[in-house]
């Protein structure tokens, strides 16, 4: 009977959802909306939570349930969450964390970890007809662990999510003197920030802007031309980032991360390739896949059997897990020798998930550890990420001339 009544109150929810986005248009209410973190909570027990949201304007949002751990989501168009403190927003025992940010560009996500199974009981946004200030109240009611798996799911709504890719076509033959495309993928966004140091820096933060001065010095060279998965703060997927590269035809995909550990004392420059244990994997679970266009540029995989297309995967593999590697060695001599410091194993191999294309050449680099004081003077020094976007560039161009001597080589 509760998974019937969240269903009514889902659908009712959905409906206002529209007829507000339509009063919204014609009231100028679709712009940003500042969240009032004075006047916000989400306060409660394990049995019963109320979620109270205040914002300087009523904006389209809508609301869905994720298990594993139990959370609730909250889609918006779109919040400015500036002052808002999960420490202080957090009155109770019923909610365990919440994370808030930008989603992708114009929309904004909060999700709340759940203590444990709850449904949606009510759920309204009440809009000052003088002010246009919007008022979010959402009850939570504690359920059984069947009824709350009925209802978990994100809806299926061309109105709030992404639009399917196009159809990939096999990109035109380059001319061996034209730059390479690469595709640098500042790790993190959004809501997931990655990790953090003290003085809040975050990862997410110091990629991206790593990312876009790696860029300038790559295309300032004349040799290669750039793509970014994320130019803004929002949120990709890490199977999302492998598809731009796909769709953009780069003939190079990079990672950019800085990692943190808890316990011991890492420091220095990494560079990843994809294991061989992982890359076997990745072809078998990519393979059994349905929406299969976008593993091969150039090549629809989507009407060929599981076996087949594991093939072909590997087949594409055999080319580029050699021309990987090559890279990674030429980054890390050239980071040994122009940039530093590298740390003491510079050459490593895991199965990073953005490291599983079958068919370009890719790896992730570590620029450096954010729990190493060393590191992390150096990544906030704009004269010392120079350097090492200078020194990558070298090991790029390095890497370009010995592949394009190889090449014949590699694909026998």
């Amino acid at each position: 009977m509760r998974g019937k009544n969240l269903v009514r109150s889902f659908s009712l929810l959905f409906g206002l959802l529209y007829l507000f986005s339509s009063l919204a248009s014609a009231q100028g209410f679709s712009g940003l909306a500042r969240v009032e973190a004075s006047q916000s909570a989400a306060k409660g027990t394990v049995e019963e939570v109320l979620i109270d949201l205040s914002l300087s304007q009523g904006v389209p949002y809508r609301m869905f349930l994720l298990d594993e751990p139990p959370r609730l989501v909250l889609d918006f168009q779109e919040v400015d969450w500036t002052g808002l403190r999960e420490e202080e927003f957090l009155q109770g025992e019923g909610v365990l964390s919440a994370r808030f940010g930008t989603y992708v560009p114009g929309w904004s996500r909060m999700v709340l970890e759940l203590a444990g199974p709850m449904t949606v009981s009510a759920a309204s946004m009440a809009i000052d007809s003088v002010t246009a200030a919007a008022e979010l109240k959402v009850q939570l009611q504690d359920a059984t662990p069947e009824s709350f798996a009925e209802n978990t799911g994100a809806p299926q709504d061309s109105h709030w999510d992404l639009p399917v890719p196009a159809p990939l076509k096999r990109p035109k033959q380059r001319d061996e003197n034209a730059p390479l495309l690469v595709v640098l993928d500042p790790g993190h966004g959004g809501i997931d920030p990655g990790a953090k140091a003290e003085g809040g820096v975050v990862e997410k933060d110091l990629m991206l802007r790593f990312a876009l001065e790696l860029g300038e010095v790559l295309i300032r060279s004349g040799q290669f031309r750039v793509q970014v998965t994320r130019d803004d703060d929002y949120f990709v997927s890490l199977e999302r980032r492998t598809a731009l590269a796909h769709q953009a035809g780069a003939d190079l995909f990079i990672s950019l991360h800085a990692d943190s550990i808890a316990q011991g004392h890492a420091h220095g420059s990494t560079v990843y390739i994809l294991s061989d244990e992982a890359s076997d994997a990745a072809s078998s679970s990519l393979a059994e896949r349905h929406d299969r266009g976008d593993l091969l540029a150039g090549t629809d995989l989507s009407q060929t059997d599981d076996l087949v297309a594991g093939v072909m995967l590997d087949l594409a593999r055999q080319e580029t897990r050699p021309r990987s590697k090559a890279l990674a060695r030429s980054v890390v001599s050239a980071l040994q020798t122009h940039g530093g410091p590298v740390n003491r194993k510079p050459l490593r191999s895991a199965g990073f998930s953005v490291l599983k294309s079958a068919d370009i050449p890719s790896i992730l680099i570590e620029i450096g550890f954010m729990s190493s004081e060393r590191d992390l003077k150096n990544l906030l020094d704009p004269a010392w990420r120079n350097q090492i976007a200078r020194s990558i560039l070298a090991g790029l161009i390095e890497w370009r001339i010995l592949d394009e001597a190889q090449k014949d080589l590699v694909r026998q």
